[in-house]
C-alpha cells in the first residue's frame, strides 16, 4: 500500500521539477541587467570574476508593481528568502570567492519582469541591516515602506560594523562604544519620480540614478540624518499616484566608509484596485465638485468685489463646507461621496447665513474679517507648506503648529481693518485664483494641492504631525504657480481699476429699505407718501373684486 501511496506522489514531483526552467542570468559588479522571469521558471542569477578587496555583495531587484522572490537557494525557503516588489539580499563572500549565484523566481501564477544589480563593498564599509531584529533574514538589506491615505511610513534594520572575508561580524548590543556599531549614522533620502508618470521605464530610469550611494547622495533629497540612538523608522505625507524611491545610505564617520540599502519605491496607491487604483486616481464627484469650485473661483478673481453677494456666497461656502468635511469625516464612516455631498450642502447653508447677515445686519467689517481668515488660512497653509513645515519644532508638537498657524491666520485681518476694500480684493484675486488651480489638480496631479490638503490630513490624523510633508516640484508645478501668480494679480489689478472710483462697499439691501421707508413716511411733498400702504391697497382691491358695480348712465326719470 505504501508504494502505491508514494509512487503517484513522486511522479507527481518530478514532473513538476521537469516544468520549471532554469534559466541563467550574468551580472556585471555595478551594472543593471533587466530580467523577465516566467511562470514556474527559476533564474540564476550570477556574479563573477569578484576582486579579492570585496567582503560583502547585494543584490537587489526591482519590478514595478508584482511580488518576486529572491532567494540564497534555488527552493526558497522561510530564512533564506525575500518575496516583494523591491527586494535584496546581502552575502558575506568566503576567502578567494570569486563567484556568486542568488535565484530569482515567481511567487504568484504569472510572469514577472524587472531590472536587478550587483553591488559590492570592501571590509571597511558598514553593513546594511546587520543588527535587525524583526526580520527573518540574517542580514536584511531591505528598506520596507508602508502607506495608507495620509502618511507613508519608511524602515529599516540597524546596520553593523564592516569585517573581512571569513572573519566574524562584531557583536551588535555589547557595548554603545566608539568601536561599535552605535557610532554608525544613517542619511535618509528620497527621490521623486517625473509626476504622473506610473510607467516601468521611469521608474527603472530613477532605480538606476540612485541605486548606489554615489548616485542617491547626487540625485536625492537628504531628509534627516539619524543616530544610531534613534528610531529606525520615518513618517512622510502620502502622495497618491506620485512615485517617490526612498533609500538609506549608512556611514561610518571615522573610517570614512559608507553602503546604500536596498532602495524601495511607492506610489502610495494599488495598481490591481479596480476603484481608485493608480490608474483611475480621482473620484467623478470630486472632479464635479473642483470644477465647480474652479469656475467659481475664476468669477471671484476676477469680479468677486464687484459682486459683493457672489463673493460673500463662494467665501462662506468654502469655509463652512471645509470644516463640516472634517468634522463628519472624524466622526462617522460614511462614504466619500457621500460626505462630499453632505458637505457642499453644509457650505451652501454657510454660504446663504454669510450673506443673509450681511443682509439683514449691514456689518461690512464682520464679514471682511471672515474673508481675511480665508486669506489668512491659505498664507498660513503655505507658509507651513515650506521646508519650515519640516521643523522638528513643528513635527514633536501639534501645539507648536497650530499656535504658529493660528496666529498667522489671524494677523491678515488685521490689515482688513484699515484697508478694507484693498485687502478684500487682494483676497479674492488670491483665493480665487488657488481655487482654479485645485480644478486643474483634479485632472492633472500637481504638487500645490497639498498646501491646504496636508492641513486637512493633519486635521484628520492625530499622527500625522510626524511625517515629512516634503512633495516634488517640477515642471507642472512651476507652471502652475504661474498661472496662480497670473491670474492673481490680473484679478486684484483690474479689480483695484475698476473700483476705484465707486464706493468702497455696496449698501445693505435691507438698511436701503429701512432708510426709504422712514424717508416716505417723513416727506409729506414725496408722492409716494400718500399712497396706502401695501394691506390698504391689498383691501382695496379685494373690495373692488367682491363689490357690487353700479351701472352707469342717468338714473333720474326724465324731466317732461
Amino acid at each position: 500500500m505504501s508504494h502505491w501511496m508514494w509512487g503517484p506522489l513522486l511522479l507527481f514531483f518530478a514532473c513538476e521539477v521537469q516544468t520549471q526552467v532554469e534559466n541563467h542570468v550574468t551580472f556585471l559588479p555595478g551594472a543593471f541587467q533587466n530580467v523577465n522571469v516566467s511562470l514556474n521558471e527559476t533564474v540564476e542569477a550570477v556574479v563573477t570574476r569578484i576582486p579579492p578587496d570585496v567582503a560583502f555583495i547585494t543584490l537587489q531587484f526591482h519590478t514595478l508593481h508584482r511580488n518576486a522572490t529572491l532567494s540564497y537557494t534555488r527552493i526558497p525557503d522561510e530564512g533564506l528568502s525575500l518575496t516583494a516588489v523591491d527586494s535584496g539580499l546581502l552575502s558575506a563572500l568566503q576567502p578567494a570567492q570569486t563567484l556568486l549565484s542568488l535565484f530569482l523566481s515567481s511567487p504568484e501564477e504569472e510572469p514577472v519582469s524587472g531590472t536587478g544589480v550587483f553591488l559590492s563593498y570592501s571590509s571597511t564599509a558598514p553593513v546594511p541591516g546587520a543588527c535587525n531584529l524583526e526580520s527573518s533574514l540574517d542580514v536584511d538589506p531591505n528598506v520596507y515602506i508602508s502607506y495608507n491615505l495620509y502618511e507613508t511610513t519608511v524602515r529599516f534594520g540597524p546596520a553593523n560594523l564592516g569585517y573581512e572575508r571569513g572573519q566574524s561580524p562584531a557583536a551588535c548590543d555589547t557595548s554603545t562604544a566608539s568601536n561599535t556599531r552605535w557610532r554608525l549614522e544613517y542619511d535618509v533620502y528620497q527621490y521623486f519620480l517625473p509626476e504622473s508618470d506610473l510607467s516601468e521605464s521611469s521608474l527603472f530610469s530613477g532605480l538606476q540614478a540612485v541605486a548606489n550611494t554615489r548616485g542617491m547622495a547626487a540625485s536625492g533629497r537628504l531628509v534627516v540624518t539619524l543616530k544610531s540612538t534613534d528610531k529606525t523608522a520615518m513618517a512622510f505625507s502620502s502622495i497618491p499616484g506620485q512615485g517617490v524611491i526612498y533609500s538609506v545610505i549608512v556611514r561610518d564617520p571615522i573610517l570614512n566608509t559608507s553602503a546604500s540599502y536596498v532602495p524601495a519605491h511607492t506610489y502610495a496607491c494599488s495598481f490591481t484596485s479596480t476603484l481608485d487604483g493608480c490608474q483611475t486616481l480621482g473620484k467623478i464627484s470630486t472632479k464635479i465638485f473642483f470644477t465647480i469650485a474652479g469656475l467659481a473661483g475664476l468669477f471671484v478673481c476676477f469680479f468677486g468685489h464687484r459682486f459683493f453677494k457672489c463673493e460673500l456666497f463662494c467665501m462662506g461656502f468654502s469655509f463652512a463646507a471645509f470644516f463640516f468635511f472634517i468634522l463628519i469625516t472624524r466622526t462617522t464612516q460614511l462614504d466619500y461621496d457621500i460626505r462630499l455631498t453632505v458637505s457642499a450642502v453644509v457650505g451652501v447653508v454657510g454660504g446663504v447665513v454669510l450673506v443673509m447677515s450681511w443682509w439683514r445686519f449691514g456689518s461690512v467689517m464682520a464679514c471682511v474679517v471672515v474673508v481675511g481668515l480665508m486669506l489668512g488660512f491659505l498664507v498660513a497653509a503655505v507658509v507651513l507648506f515650506t521646508p519650515l513645515g519640516d521643523l522638528d519644532v513643528f513635527r514633536n508638537s501639534d501645539v507648536v503648529f497650530w499656535v504658529t498657524f493660528c496666529c498667522i491666520m489671524v494677523t491678515l485681518p488685521l490689515f482688513f481693518v484699515r484697508w478694507p476694500r484693498e485687502g478684500n480684493i487682494v483676497t479674492c484675486g488670491v483665493v480665487g485664483a488657488y481655487a482654479v488651480v485645485l480644478a486643474v489638480n483634479a485632472y492633472i496631479y500637481t504638487s500645490l494641492s497639498y498646501i491646504t490638503l496636508n492641513i486637512l490630513k493633519r486635521f484628520l490624523n492625530n499622527n500625522f504631525s510626524a511625517a515629512f510633508t516634503d512633495t516634488p516640484f517640477q515642471i507642472i508645478d512651476y507652471a502652475m504657480i504661474t498661472v496662480w501668480v497670473v491670474l492673481g494679480v490680473c484679478g486684484v489689478v483690474l479689480q483695484l481699476y475698476r473700483e476705484r472710483s465707486r464706493p468702497f462697499f455696496p449698501p445693505s439691501p435691507y438698511l436701503m429699505w429701512l432708510q426709504e421707508r422712514e424717508r416716505r413716511k417723513t416727506n409729506v411733498l414725496d408722492p409716494s407718501h400718500h399712497v396706502p400702504s401695501l394691506p390698504g391697497r391689498l383691501v382695496e382691491r379685494v373690495r373692488q373684486l367682491i363689490g357690487r358695480r353700479e351701472p352707469a348712465g342717468e338714473h333720474t326719470p326724465l324731466l317732461l
